[in-house]
């Protein structure tokens, strides 16, 4: 399959905006910066002059493109998971048995860096409805390649699934988050408390 960086750049820039030009090499900078320092420190402690120093832009330039510092940050959060996109489809590759690769995704996710910075975004959208669009745009490209994916890996396995692509991709992510919220509440346990690969019906034909 194509990597994951070629089929999120087309989608990805539907979502941010222009496709050629300085206009969007200036968007991809920000966005670039920002995920930077999102990933390195909780948003709130992160300013729009500290990412216009880091993009090389002004910061009006920031509002201009995106608004708000709230917007990129949900665009940020996203670019992030994406990038970790690649790294998880790799997971499982050289694994022979369906269970194996089920636990390897699980584990792999669960420990995933963008993934509490992306339920922070989700959380801001929330409680900011005009932020709701961006963060759908940018789930139903998550879902698209993940369920991409998942037919590939089901194609070239010759496993089956016991549900549709989409319905096993939403599951799945869904608990993710929801998992990945609980242990950020403080609730006591450990991710070995989770079972997110019973969320998959993966498996080997009867």
């Amino acid at each position: 399959m194509g990597s994951v960086e070629t089929r999120a750049a087309a989608t990805a820039r539907r979502l941010l905006g222009p496709r050629k030009g300085k206009s969007a090499a200036t968007r991809k900078r920000i966005v670039d910066a920002a995920a930077a320092l999102f990933a390195a420190r909780p948003a709130d402690s992160v300013t729009v002059s500290q990412i216009a120093t880091a993009a090389r832009v002004f910061p009006n330039q920031i509002t201009y493109h995106f608004g708000s510092k709230d917007s990129l940050f949900v665009h940020a959060a996203f670019a992030l998971l994406l990038r970790d996109a690649e790294r998880i489809e790799g997971v499982g590759a050289r694994l022979s048995t369906a269970e194996a690769f089920r636990r390897a995704i699980a584990r792999t996710v669960l420990v995933t860096p963008s993934l509490p910075v992306v339920i922070s975004a989700v959380a801001l959208a929330r409680a900011k409805p005009k932020l709701g669009p961006v963060v759908k745009g940018h789930l139903s490209l998550l879902f698209r390649i993940s369920e991409h994916h998942l037919e590939n890996v089901l194609a070239v396995r010759g496993w089956r699934i016991d549900r549709s692509p989409r319905q096993e991709v939403k599951t799945f992510w869904a608990a993710a988050f929801g998992a990945i919220l609980i242990a950020e509440s403080g609730y006591p346990g450990t991710q070995a408390d989770l079972d997110l690969a019973g969320t998959l019906t993966i498996r080997e034909p009867a």
